[in-house]
């Protein structure tokens, strides 16, 4: 099959660039170094690809996706890394535990998601704590304490969590370093007061925007590098845009000097801004299409021609779509390729909840 042959929507995934992630993000955090977050591409068999890289832990963001890893043989060390008080929604995680089917971790930052986790039959946990988004987690001086309600509750307290989200997409190096510095000493603290209590030496957290400058967790929970958005690519990471999806024009008015395409609102998450095509000047989105003109005197691209639509935020993207179609090079050129080869497709079989 060609890229030519996909019906559009498409998500497209660059193998290249793809590669070059996962090779680099594994030469500063390898192996059990990096916890890869599986909400950020939904997918079992791209989890296998870091799997073969050398990652065998991975945290999550929904049950769901939890139990898809452990159906797919990829259960070795799950997080959830997400509150959750409902003991019935996390009894099939306490039953993946039961059975040694899975192990299986989940966060807790009260005394609710304490008792559902033990109610649940869950063994093990994190104390998660809130450095500063404001999301979820406890206040810094309250991990201890929560950590000794835990193991009183029959749980192992594996270390401490905590995600310095509202830093990791500051543009400036130096401010975002700063700030995730600020963030990370109030984890250190916890984390202290954590393992004061009984708890484990893990320290969780960060993401692909902090990188290169978190040096307080002991493993890494970033996603979005793997196929990365243009939003994390204005941060100038040594990562590259690797997804795109890929739509059909089908309409231009020559006079007015814009064209459309068929990605619109329901095949893109727009709450980071519009999407990229390259060479050209994005004027809106709409339900089902995209409206651009061409920049620097190139033409419109003919209908029936194909453009590459860069995400601006990737994991919402992705689930809005069932498949990843994985080709050697997706390419930068209006009109793409449409002779690519596409190599393999990934089912996007995490989406929901």
């Amino acid at each position: 099959m060609r890229l030519g042959d996909l019906q559009t929507p498409a998500l497209v995934a660059d193998r290249q660039g793809f590669d070059a992630n996962v090779a680099t993000m594994a030469a500063r955090w390898p192996g059990a170094a990096l916890r890869p977050h599986v909400k950020a591409f939904k997918s079992t068999a791209l989890a296998a690809e870091l799997v073969a890289a050398g990652h065998h832990a991975f945290c999550a963001a929904t049950v769901r996706e939890v139990l898809g890893m452990a159906a797919a043989g990829l259960g070795a060390d799950l997080l959830l890394a997400n509150e959750v008080p409902d003991p019935a929604r996390l009894a099939p995680l306490g039953e993946l535990v039961r059975t040694g089917a899975a192990r299986v971790t989940v966060a807790v930052d009260g005394p609710e998601t304490i008792a559902a986790a033990a109610a649940a039959g869950l063994r093990e946990v994190f104390v998660d704590v809130n450095v500063g988004m404001p999301r979820c987690g406890c206040a810094p001086d309250r991990a201890g304490a929560l950590a000794t309600a835990a193991q009183q509750a029959g749980l192992t307290v594996r270390g401490t969590m905590g995600y310095e989200g509202h830093v990791v997409g500051i543009v400036d190096r130096d401010e975002r370093a700063a700030g995730a510095g600020t963030a990370m000493r109030l984890l250190a603290d916890a984390h202290a007061a954590v393992q004061a209590a009984g708890g484990g030496a893990i320290c969780t957290g960060g993401g692909t925007g902090t990188w290169d400058c978190n040096d307080t967790v002991t493993e890494l929970q970033a996603g979005s590098y793997v196929l990365m958005d243009t939003a994390y690519d204005a941060l100038g990471l040594p990562f590259v845009p690797a997804v795109a999806v890929v739509g059909t024009v089908v309409s231009r008015d020559v006079g007015g000097g814009y064209a459309v395409a068929d990605v619109g609102l329901k095949a893109l998450a727009m709450d980071h801004g519009n999407p990229t095509i390259d060479g050209a000047a994005v004027w809106f989105c709409s339900d089902e299409h995209v409206t651009f003109s061409m920049r620097d005197g190139r033409p419109l691209p003919p209908v029936g021609g194909r453009v590459a639509v860069w995400p601006a935020h990737l994991d919402p993207t992705i689930a809005k779509h069932e498949r990843i179609h994985v080709v050697d090079r997706i390419g930068r050129d209006v009109p793409v390729d449409l002779d690519a080869d596409v190599l393999t497709t990934w089912p996007v079989d995490l989406r929901h909840w």
